[in-house]
């Protein structure tokens, strides 16, 4: 009997943590979730936020990663690193050969960045 003991209190205890879990408020466990998504949100815009015009691509690449799609050296959608959903636009000042016009350096400049947006991924 002693030993079938320990065990029932286990059980106990297992039963009556799993009913704690249970009883939190539906309302208070999706508001602590919320809470966690707009602090991931706030973290995402203070990360891009970093990248401005006179940035270069390097800068940019840190923070995000190329999109498939249309695109060319001065023009590209990029894609944020940790969600490939949030996307910018961004323009580019070629540093160094500008004449050559097909390559992407990583001394080139930002011009412009669009605001951040959503949008599905594009594979290509």
């Amino acid at each position: 009997m002693r030993k079938i003991s320990p065990i029932l209190l286990l059980l106990m205890a297992t039963a009556n943590f799993s009913s704690a879990q249970k009883s939190i408020d539906p309302a208070q466990r999706s508001s602590e979730s919320d809470l966690e998504h707009t602090k991931w949100i706030d973290s995402v815009i203070r990360s891009i936020g970093t990248i401005k015009p006179g940035a270069t691509r390097k800068d940019l690449l840190r923070v995000f990663k190329e999109e498939g799609g249309l695109s060319n050296p001065t023009q590209r959608t990029y894609v944020y690193k940790r969600c490939p959903y949030i996307k910018v636009d961004v323009q580019f000042a070629p540093v160094g050969d500008e004449g050559n016009g097909f390559t992407e350096m990583p001394e080139d400049k930002i011009t412009t960045i669009s605001r951040p947006y959503l949008y599905y991924s594009i594979l290509d």
